[in-house]
Parts: structure tokens; sequence; C-alpha cells
């Protein structure tokens, strides 16, 4: 267990903006683990990289000093200046033994997540893993070590609320929109193209929303967006001219105070009386208060979002108990199957050796005397040594389990 070693980078210590000097492109990822082999010696690796970390899973006796992590860093050959090197090094986390699989563990329950909860980690974790084990970066170790991980994560997420209630305001915002009885295809107008109506944007794709018209203050982002929506686009100084009407209104920007007044609203209704929906995303809110005033609207608007975000992640960090309890146990059950495999692995050779007794002594040792035997007197012979044959093969193994079993008794206790 102590040859289990991570080296990592993650959110907690490096900016998320640097984390991208550190990933390995999918080009490049088996020429570099093959080289981080081949220098150091390392009979298993894999590699993780996620848009919250970059870690080096691997198995071997290493130790993890500075000058080893130093050395194990500079042979990725990363294409940042030397000095920016330097500074990823001061940054780094290292685990071993059993806090790493404990770290390792607690990475794929999400509960070192920048969002405690986040699901998407386990399937990152499990895709890099598997890429690694096709390209043959693994072997029986961390093979054993990823099933009790799957094992363990499935049970935080299905025997916890962990990850039961949307934390972000976009999710939230889109389960509110949903929630509202829609027309067919309906006309959705995006003001504002920055990262926020970006990632509602796909959602909406995501569950077949087609028609949308988009407007931002510069309109070459709002083209990016437009582009990947198949919609028509605007700067936003053309939003007062905007004749098309609209069933849903997605508003997002940084101005300093409301964008979408009376005289714009109206406009932008462009004579029709039904009830619209408006998502406000913006802080502070985009929508004027008068409108919600005088003009029927579903209005889902960021203040309220934020709260019911706090209260799930809240109910998320209330649950971290009960997870780490999962993960404690399982730490603890992997520990004996570990060494029972270890006992499966050394005892392999046992009924080969015998086998190769049996045929020395029938062959060489004894073949003169046997040669002078009366076909039943083989035939008995035959069956004595294949008794013993099976016996001495079966002894050992039933001795040495029974001792593994006692000695994990003892260190349960």
């Amino acid at each position: 267990m102590k040859n289990l070693k991570v080296i990592a980078f993650t959110h907690k210590h490096v900016e998320l903006k640097d984390l991208g000097n550190l990933v390995i492109c999918n080009e490049e990822l088996e020429s570099r683990l093959i080289h981080l082999k081949h220098s150091f010696d390392i009979p298993e690796i894999f590699y993780i990289g996620t848009c919250n970390r970059v870690e080096f899973v691997f198995y071997g006796p290493h130790e993890l000093t500075p000058g080893f992590i130093k050395d194990f860093m500079h042979s990725l050959n990363f294409c940042v200046p030397a000095e920016r090197l330097e500074c990823f090094l001061g940054q780094v986390t290292t685990y071993e033994g059993l806090d790493a699989l404990n770290h390792l563990f607690r990475m794929s329950c999400s509960l070192e997540s920048l969002v405690v909860g986040e699901k998407e980690i386990l399937a990152q974790v499990r895709k890099a893993y598997e890429r690694c084990r096709k390209s043959g970066f693994t072997g029986d170790f961390l093979r054993l070590m990823m099933e009790r991980l799957v094992k363990t994560a499935k049970e935080v997420y299905t025997h916890t609320r962990i990850s039961r209630n949307p934390v972000s305001v976009v999710s939230l915002a889109y389960r509110k929109l949903r929630e509202i009885k829609l027309h067919e295809n309906p006309r959705i107008l995006i003001i504002g193209a920055g990262e926020t109506n970006q990632n509602i944007a796909k959602y909406l794709l995501k569950h077949k929303f087609s028609n949308f018209v988009v407007f931002n203050r510069t309109l070459e982002n709002a083209q990016a967006l437009g582009t990947e929506l198949n919609a028509q686009t605007y700067p936003l100084s053309e939003l007062g001219n905007y004749n098309g009407g609209f069933d849903i209104l997605i508003t997002c920007t940084g101005a300093p105070e409301a964008i979408i007044d009376q005289d714009t609203y109206q406009s932008l209704l462009n004579g029709e009386t039904d009830k619209k929906v408006i998502v406000d995303l913006a802080v502070p809110n985009d929508i004027h208060p008068i409108i919600l005033d005088n003009y029927p609207v579903h209005y889902i608007e960021v203040g309220g979002l934020q709260a019911i975000a706090s209260k799930n992640l809240q109910e998320r960090y209330d649950e971290l108990v009960h997870a780490e309890q999962i993960i404690a146990d399982n730490i603890r059950d992997f520990l004996p199957a570990l060494k029972q495999r270890r006992v499966e692995l050394a005892m392999r050779q046992v009924p080969e050796k015998v086998k190769e007794i049996r045929a020395l002594a029938l062959n060489e040792v004894f073949a003169n005397e046997i040669g002078t035997l009366d076909a039943n007197s083989r035939e008995v012979l035959e069956k004595v040594i294949d008794y013993m044959e099976k016996k001495y093969i079966k002894v050992p193994m039933v001795m040495a389990k029974d001792i593994l079993v006692k000695t994990n008794h003892t260190d349960l206790n």
C-alpha cells in the first residue's frame, strides 16, 4: 500500500487559469507517460487532467522528495518557462500510501471538487484510467484500486444526498424554466453573451431548443454564441429596434443598472400581450422593477436562485460526514482484499512447482524402479501421486488464506 503515490496540482493551490499549462493533450499523452515510466522505472501510472486538477497517480517505491518531483515534472517537457514551472513546484500537493488512497476516494466522490457533489469527476477519473489501462500503463494494483474507488463513489452518490440538488445558478435557472409550461419551440431572446448565458444556452441547446436571437454589447461575442446556437445576432444598441417578439427573455450583462426599462420592454413585446418568461441572471438585475408591476411575467431572478444554491450547497456539506464514513469503510475493507490478492499472486507458482517435482520423481529420480512395476501397481501409484499432488497444491493455499484472515482480524481489533 505504501507504494501508491499521487502528485497533484489542484484548484486549492493553483489558479484555474494556470492549470491549463499542465494539461497534457491527448496526442502527446502516451509518449509522455512512456517516457516517465522508462525514466523513473515506474511499474504502473495513470494521469488525470480536468479543468480543476492535474494529477499523476502511480505505484512504485519512489520517495516523493522535492528533488524527485522536480525531475519528474521537468521530464514531462511542459511548454512553460523554467521560472513558471518552479512556481508550480511550490504549489504541488503529494500523497503516499493510505493518504493517497483516501485522497483518490475523496476526489472521486467529489468531496474535493470545486463544487462539492458534482458527479462528473467520477466519469473523468474512470475515463482517464481506462485510457491508460488500454495503453498498458497500469497493472494489477491500480486495477484493484479503481474497482474499489468506483464502488465507493457509487455508494456515496447512492446513499447520501451529496449530489441530489443543483448548486449552480445556471442549472437552477434551467430547472425553474422547465417547470413553466412553454410554447413548442419558444422564441428565446438572449441578452449578453458572457459565460453565464453561454452555460444556460448549452442546457437549452442540449434539450432541443432551437429558436434563438442573441444581443451583446460586442457584436463579435454575440456572433460567437450565435454560431453555436445557429441564431441571429445583433449589437446591444439595436435592442430597441428589434420587432421579432419573444416568449423567453434571458438576460445577464455587466451593466451597473437595469438595461431593460418599460419603454424597451414595451418595444420588445411588439404588441403581444400574453404572459412572458424572464430569466434575469444579472447582478444588479437587468430588468427594471416597474416591468414586474405592469406586465404579466414569470420572473426568475438571480437573487432567489443564489439563495436556493446556498441552501443546497450547505445540505451537501452536511452530507460530508456520511460520505467520509463510507470512504473509511471501503478503505478498511480494501486492505484485506489487497493482501489476499498478493497471496494469490505469490501462490500462483505452487501448482507449477508441485507438477515439476512430480515429473522429476516419475521420469528421473525413480524412473528405474517405476519401470519394474506391473500395470496394476503403476495405476495405484499414479492414483496416490495424483491425490498427493492435489493436496500439496490445496493445503498451502488454504493455510495462507487462514493466516491472512487471522492477521486481518487481529489488525482490525
